[in-house]
């Protein structure tokens, strides 16, 4: 924090008060200086509140990317090239796009009952990306 002479008119006042008010916030290295009012206390705390606004603002745009990078990465961009599973009635195929896994029966995968396959090819998906994740960071 800073003190010094405000510039401008104000007169004899203004040359022998060291009124004006410079915050700078290291960690971010953002500086506010205010010389608006005649009192050193009444620039300081305006000064402060303007720092506070910066900071919260940083950190509430910081908060909102990390958040909206989250929900992109469940979401996704609805690209056809972001299918999950393709059923083939008239082939009698299903095709799960994210394991590389296909079978032919249409009718056991609707009943529930040939689901083994993708449930086991998944689950091993995921161990391998949480596997990937840890030796990544």
């Amino acid at each position: 924090m800073d003190t010094y002479r405000s510039g401008g008119s104000g007169g004899q006042h203004a040359n022998t008060t060291n009124s004006a008010v410079r915050i700078t916030h290291v960690p971010s290295g953002i500086t506010v200086s205010i010389q608006d009012q005649r009192s050193q206390h009444m620039n300081k705390a305006k000064a402060l509140k303007i720092l506070c606004a910066k900071l919260y603002e940083i950190e509430r745009l910081s908060s909102q990317s990390s958040r909206s990078k989250l929900r992109l990465e469940q979401i996704g961009s609805g690209d056809r090239s972001e299918r999950i599973r393709t059923y083939n009635f008239p082939q009698g195929r299903v095709t799960d796009h994210r394991v590389g896994i296909t079978t032919h029966s249409i009718d056991d995968v609707l009943q529930g009952e040939d689901l083994d396959a993708f449930i086991d090819a998944l689950l091993l998906r995921q161990e391998m990306d949480v596997i990937a994740s840890f030796s990544s960071t």
